[in-house]
């Protein structure tokens, strides 16, 4: 993903069409080249030839989501949503600029945006995206058959990117059903029904070409990678199989020019089918919340602290009074599993954590000093979340006497914490030098980096981190793990000794 990635240069969202009022084009799109029209997928072979039964039976519960905002609720970019930020930071933490709208003309005091939806009962329950009717002062749908009606918004989640609509039909209105999405296989055919640009209701086919995909934008990040077209205005269309049931709602894209090119992501549908139930019955999800910033368990880190498997989430930091503080969990610990289940990813916790409810109890095992132990926890929720968000030695450079590490160290005198902007309370060591040939280098250790432990002991300067690192080469560990601050960061970063 990230070669790819890289190898182009640009990336989008599937936002809602931005339309401003008098005197502006109808509709702006992120891109200020022309869009490239999407190959057709080669090799695509519908059921008896064609999909028109499908498209006859979904697309009259398909709509379009028309919401009204003020104009200073849209962005110069079109895409102000939490949501949209999370997808630009992906991206461009991959080195690929995210693509500017079209300048809006300031003629009007209103902006409109564009998506789509789906019905999935008679009685007028539609599903969305959070980001087609986030910021919306006014929400309207209109029907396959042209018939506009106002609609309410029952209920919102911003970390899944769901939400539901009501509205109200003198009579039952067609339908689309669930459909099961674990069920997909990569090369399954799939369609997209949505309203791209706002040009009308709109059928593409292609296949799934991906299962998991991790766009960091949320601890549900699941997404069903597919090459069926879709642009600005599908974002919340149904993503059906060839039964016409819903697998998917097609919520995003990747470009190098604001156009398809056969790259988009659907949220699975037996992710968003409990979602959408509890957003309906309750408005909104309260997430569980733990308070701790995590990473992957490389067979590095696992060697470096003796866990068998390279499986859990390491905690690399614990926000203060937190459940995870509560609990005492640590800086260093892994976390294995939360009740009965297993985590073998970050991933894993993130997603058990937030299914969670605030004021549930989980024992949570943890990988420390060798050994498991269980903690208890009482699993906090938004608020927790919100709240949590709201000198020793002379100076001189030390050579490191472990060339299987390859830095040179400094202790944090007066000078150097006053250059680096560092507290008062922050101890350990910085890096001075790096040698490009060594395996700290490769482990991404960079000058001006502090070492504030190693292997989870806590070090105040040069040459406690010089000690530890010798103690564990003779300790016969492969590799070392160094807690590592950064731009007021923390980061666990495992270096292996038999890289040397």
């Amino acid at each position: 993903m990230s070669s790819l990635l890289r190898k182009h240069r640009t990336a989008a969202i599937v936002g809602a069409a931005i339309i401003v009022g008098a005197g502006a084009l109808p509709f702006a799109f992120s891109t200020s080249a022309s869009v490239a029209a999407a190959a057709e997928p080669a090799g695509i072979i519908a059921p008896g030839g064609s999909f028109a039964p499908i498209v006859d039976a979904d697309k009259p519960a398909v709509v379009t989501v028309t919401t009204t905002m003020k104009a200073t609720d849209t962005s110069a970019d079109g895409s102000n949503s939490p949501m949209d930020e999370q997808f630009r930071q992906f991206f461009e933490n991959q080195g690929i600029p995210f693509p500017r709208q079209m300048p809006h003309q300031q003629q009007s005091q209103r902006a409109m945006a564009l998506g789509s939806g789906f019905i999935i009962s008679p009685d007028g329950i539609i599903v969305t995206n959070n980001h087609v009717i986030q910021n919306a002062v006014d929400i309207k749908v209109t029907l396959d058959d042209g018939t506009e009606l106002p609609a309410k918004l029952l209920g919102a989640d911003a970390k899944s990117d769901l939400a539901v609509l009501k509205i109200q039909a003198p009579k039952a209105l067609p339908t689309i059903a669930w459909g099961d999405s674990d069920k997909l296989k990569l090369g399954d055919q799939i369609l997209a029904i949505g309203n791209p640009f706002g040009i009308g209701t709109t059928v593409t086919a292609g296949i799934v070409s991906a299962r998991g995909r991790d766009l960091h934008s949320g601890p549900y990040d699941d997404f069903i990678q597919i090459d069926a077209p879709i642009n600005h205005g599908n974002s919340g269309g149904p993503l059906v199989d060839r039964e016409g049931n819903v697998v998917g709602i097609n919520t995003a894209i990747y470009s190098p020019n604001g156009g398809s090119v056969g790259v988009g992501f659907a949220i699975p549908s037996d992710e968003a089918k409990s979602i959408v139930a509890k957003l309906e019955k309750n408005g909104s999800i309260d997430h569980g919340y733990l308070g701790v910033a995590i990473q992957p368990v490389t067979s590095d880190v696992a060697n470096a602290v003796g866990l068998p498997q390279a499986e859990g989430a390491l905690v690399a930091s614990v926000n203060d009074d937190t459940p995870a503080a509560r609990a005492g969990i640590k800086s260093g610990d892994i976390v294995t599993a939360v009740g009965n289940e297993s985590v073998k990813t970050p991933k894993d916790l993130s997603r058990l954590v937030a299914d969670l409810s605030p004021g549930d109890k989980r024992s949570v095992t943890l990988w420390r000093d060798g050994k498991n132990m269980d903690v208890n926890v009482t699993i906090g929720g938004n608020d927790d979340s919100k709240q949590a968000a709201n000198d020793s030695g002379d100076g001189k450079v030390q050579p490191s006497n472990q060339p299987s590490i390859g830095v040179g160290l400094a202790n944090l005198t007066p000078d150097v914490r006053q250059q680096l902007n560092l507290p008062r309370g922050v101890e350990g060591a910085v890096v001075a030098s790096v040698n490009p040939d060594k395996p700290a280098a490769a482990a991404g250790i960079q000058t001006g980096d502090i070492i504030v432990s190693v292997n989870d002991q806590p070090v105040r300067n040069a040459h406690e981190v010089q000690t530890a690192v010798a103690q564990a080469g003779k300790s016969g560990r492969k590799s070392v793990l160094l807690l590592i601050e950064r731009d007021g960061n923390k980061t666990f970063v495992a270096v292996p000794f038999s890289a040397a």
